[in-house]
């Protein structure tokens, strides 16, 4: 990327920016203005790429490693690489970035006048994933989402120039309560990790085992604590929801179908009578398209 446009992703660029078409909501749709898509996709490479690093889902070959110059010794290193990749972070603030994402990122960053925060709160996400594996309470796992996915939200406010606190918190309610939904979705992709995600606490009092969670299905305790949690996730987002209504246009549009995302899963989630072992409960497109209609009629 140069300061003015774009040029072709190379490899590297592709394979992490064609994730985006897996989430579970629209990253940079069509309908909105270029200049936003290309800032929101340039965001998104970046939060892509260090949950890579976090997940240690990096291509193979170790690419990324060479472009921030970490040594082959220590390329499976995720906290050497995190490190790294932070320190790369900074010079997209201060100087010429290494890795092609955040030289991608740099107009952006310039364009929009973002600051460095929700940047570093991404990585501090992923570095306490390499040292916290089993989160006690559901006031710790909240605590983790407010670096692992609130700053998407108050990225995606600040790209488009429509930050205000009000809509910061309403961002947050709902960035946690997707960040929140996806652990459920990936309950057993998580814990071949060696992560959990479910509050020890509920899991108590639901009765479910670690053990439980390793098994082909569900049984009713793991079902019922699943239920539970998605019914927390959906609060949130009905908490966050308003937020669709504050703003106009395509940007609306854009904010309705993270909403619609979010409820489209749960919604999978409950079809699926609360047994995300098999592997993640995913909505259909006309599922989606109708949670979009809901969420901007404001029926819930």
């Amino acid at each position: 990327m140069t300061e003015t446009g774009t040029t072709r992703p190379g490899a590297t660029e592709r394979g992490t920016l064609d994730k985006a078409a897996a989430e579970n909501f629209p990253v940079a749709p069509f309908f909105l203005p270029k200049d936003w898509r290309t800032d929101l996709m340039a965001v998104y490479g970046f939060a892509r790429l260090v949950d890579d690093i976090g997940d240690g889902d990096l291509a193979p070959g170790g690419a990324d490693a060479r472009l921030l110059g970490v040594s082959p010794a220590e390329a499976e290193d995720r906290l050497v690489l995190l490190d790294a990749f932070e320190a790369d972070l900074h010079r997209v603030f201060s100087g010429e970035p290494r890795h092609p994402l955040l030289r991608r990122l740099r107009p952006t960053v310039r364009r929009r006048a973002l600051t460095p925060e929700p940047f570093l709160g991404l990585i501090a996400a992923n570095r306490q994933d390499q040292l916290v594996t089993r989160y006690e309470t559901y006031d710790d796992l909240l605590a983790y989402c407010e670096l692992s996915a609130n700053p998407v939200g108050r990225l995606v406010l600040a790209v488009t120039g429509t930050s205000t606190p009000e809509r910061v918190r309403l961002s947050d309610a709902i960035c946690t309560a997707l960040q929140i939904v996806e652990h459920l979705q990936d309950v057993a992709e998580d814990l071949g990790r060696d992560r959990i995600y479910l509050p020890a606490v509920d899991m108590k009092r639901f009765h479910v085992q670690e053990a439980d969670l390793a098994t082909k299905t569900a049984g009713a305790s793991v079902r019922a604590l699943v239920a539970y949690e998605a019914q927390r996730a959906r609060e949130l987002l009905n908490e966050g929801a308003p937020l669709v209504g504050s703003v106009h246009g395509r940007l609306k549009l854009l904010l309705a179908g993270f909403v619609a995302g979010g409820r489209a899963a749960l919604g999978a989630i409950a079809a699926a009578e609360h047994d995300v072992l098999p592997g993640p409960p995913k909505p259909g497109k006309l599922q989606l398209l109708r949670e979009v209609g809901v969420t901007l009629r404001g029926e819930r």
